[in-house]
């Protein structure tokens, strides 16, 4: 067999990517997908438009490249992690919408959590911290508030997943109700320590075991899909949440090592190794992977609005008619000229984590010019992006010198060249920058015997650039003071 095929099932697109044994990219083949906000805060994502984009693009490159079914060695998938689905196991209907990961519903039953004093066993269980962003609190609400819900749902009837689950099921025609280590890892339901479902966190959120997938490991052959679908029954043989995927993608699989991927959110993950570290600075504790019988753990900071921020630009504001204008209108100028722009638009991730946190524009002049926007837009993902590369550092004890990037947003150079001034750190950017498709490709051949030994893979990579830090260290000070102030302006807005 030829290939393995990727599934990369985003927040905004869902993508296909055919890889051969020497990790060339054979085809590659993307959809956008259409969010939907039924009233401030609230993010939800048709549940069949995720699984209809997926399969149309997993199809289409195929043809793209002349390939069929048979020649596809293993499937790989990795999904935007934390969004929520329950679906009738019977009609294989969804009860409601996806609700998104960015979602805020559930922010009030978060601090009822906390007012309960939950938060240590919950973070000692689960290495997170109780906010909207994990899918417990999800479950808890679509149970509560679909009618019949939680009674269908204590009889077996619902089966719940992350956008993983909703494939695998779709894609076994309901045979298969699984998930793996690194999605279960955040839900807020999984301990983290003994890879098992949670009873004392089923309890807190009134979730019944029943509606819970079985949880295998990462590289693993789950299931083979059915023939329809691609022509062939292909394994699938890899699953992890997004930026797991991208973790693997990068080799990051010595302690210390660290990814920045930049989607719609951002997202930095250190990886730990077989031992989790406890973070007391905002970072989550997660399960990296898992590739025989050890759990591996990471550490991990989120920001919630990063490319999301030029996506703003163009389809809000106007200021550009596509996401790559972003870096020729930003480069108008040669900085903000003391603009700061905070995206809280859903709220503040690592190390803040309120979701009451609102989006600011602040530092604005009469000489203030759409430049300097499109300038303060790309310096709020560095600045965020540095925030939590500091707490990750301050949580671990380890430095950071050498940083690997991926996602969209890393082909900006401009962008690049301010994260490596901000956080003073050599940024290296692969030559494939979708490392989040091609860990899911990976994983999975790994498991089909498509490549024999990690080392097999990580001698296929290549860097293709590198950026170094060029900022005076006390430039980079008082600007980061000025973004620190302007955070704290924006905190707790929501709540006044």
């Amino acid at each position: 067999m030829k290939y393995i095929l990727a599934l990369d099932q985003g927040t905004s697109s869902s993508r296909a990517v055919i890889f051969d044994h020497e990790l060339s990219v054979v085809a590659e083949c993307q959809e956008e997908l259409n969010l939907i906000y039924p009233q401030q805060a609230w993010v939800e994502i048709d549940p069949y438009e995720i699984l209809n984009t997926q399969v149309r693009v997993g199809t289409s490159a195929l043809e793209s490249c002349g390939a069929i079914g048979t020649d596809i060695a293993g499937l790989g998938i990795a999904n935007q992690r934390e969004t929520t689905v329950i679906w009738n196991r019977e009609t294989g209907e969804p009860i409601y919408n996806a609700i998104a990961w960015q979602d805020r519903r559930t922010s009030a039953f978060c601090s009822h959590i906390k007012d309960q004093g939950l938060s240590e066993t919950i973070k000692s269980k689960t290495g997170l911290i109780i906010d909207p962003y994990f899918s417990a609190t999800k479950i808890n609400w679509l149970l509560t508030n679909v009618p019949g819900a939680q009674k269908d749902a204590e009889s077996g009837l619902l089966a719940f997943g992350c956008v993983d689950s909703w494939l695998l099921w779709n894609l076994t025609d309901g045979n298969i109700h699984a998930t793996d280590v690194t999605n279960a890892s955040r839900t807020m339901l999984f301990n983290i320590h003994t890879g098992d479902w949670d009873s004392d966190l089923l309890e807190i959120f009134q979730v019944p075991r029943q509606l819970l997938p079985d949880v295998k490991p990462s590289s693993y052959i789950f299931a083979h899909s059915q023939k329809e679908i691609l022509g062939a029954s292909v394994p699938i043989s890899g699953i992890a949440g997004d930026q797991q995927a991208a973790l693997f993608g990068q080799s990051c699989t010595k302690p210390g090592l660290v990814k920045a991927t930049y989607g719609t959110g951002a997202f930095v993950l250190m990886y730990t190794g077989a031992t989790p570290v406890t973070s007391t600075k905002g970072c989550l504790t997660t399960v990296s992977c898992q590739l025989t019988d050890q759990l591996t753990y990471a550490l991990e900071g989120s920001v919630f609005t990063a490319g999301s921020v030029i996506q703003w630009l163009r389809d809000q504001l106007g200021f550009i008619n596509s996401s790559q204008e972003v870096e020729l209108l930003a480069n108008t100028v040669p900085d903000s000229d003391g603009v700061y722009l905070v995206p809280a638009f859903t709220g503040l991730g690592t190390p803040h984590w309120d979701p009451y946190a609102r989006g600011l524009i602040i530092g604005l002049t009469s000489t203030t010019n759409r430049g300097h926007i499109a300038r303060a837009a790309l310096d709020s993902i560095a600045y965020q992006t540095a925030d939590v590369v500091q707490t990750m550092v301050e949580a671990s004890g380890l430095p950071i010198s050498d940083i690997r990037v991926d996602g969209g947003a890393s082909s900006n150079n401009l962008l690049m060249q301010i994260q490596s001034d901000i956080m003073m750190a050599a940024l290296s950017r692969p030559k494939i920058t979708e490392t989040t498709a091609l860990g899911a490709a990976g994983l999975a051949g790994l498991s089909v015997g498509y490549w024999k030994h990690l080392i097999e893979l990580e001698n296929l990579k290549t860097t293709e650039r590198t950026f170094i830090p060029r900022l005076d260290p006390d430039a980079v000070a008082q600007v980061r003071d000025r973004w620190d102030q302007a955070v704290e302006r924006s905190k707790g807005w929501a709540e006044i």
